[in-house]
């Protein structure tokens, strides 16, 4: 069974820092597969912040270009999304999400709170 979880969100003050994972089963792992982070805040649409794409390049929303950074580990099959200098409309919850093979799977979320 395909899972995706994430892990690692929380509440955080403005400035902080905050590192999400996602551990990816292994055969949906590849690098050829789209590997995305999104966001959803309260009343808005669920919105693309930081992704892998198939051809392995990295690409980020403008509102978050700068202060996060997409990465992987293949050994552990795990995408991690860091996040730096978090401002309060940073809050949502984030999913992970994975495209490959004409499939589409995501994960259970995890809430992070940028919040004094």
């Amino acid at each position: 069974q395909v899972q995706l979880v994430e892990s690692g969100g929380g509440l955080v003050p403005p400035g902080g820092s905050l590192t999400l994972s996602c551990a990816v089963s292994q055969s949906i792992f590849s690098r050829h597969a789209f590997m995305g982070w999104y966001r959803q805040a309260p009343g808005k649409e669920r919105e693309l912040v930081a992704s892998f794409t198939s051809g392995g390049s990295r690409t980020y929303s403008d509102s978050v270009k700068g202060r996060f950074t997409i990465s992987r580990d293949t050994t552990q099959n795990t995408v991690y999304l860091l996040m730096n200098s978090l401002k309060p409309e940073d809050t949502g919850k984030y999913y992970c999400n994975v495209q490959y093979r004409g499939s589409t799977y995501w994960g259970q979320g995890t809430q992070v709170t940028v919040s004094s």
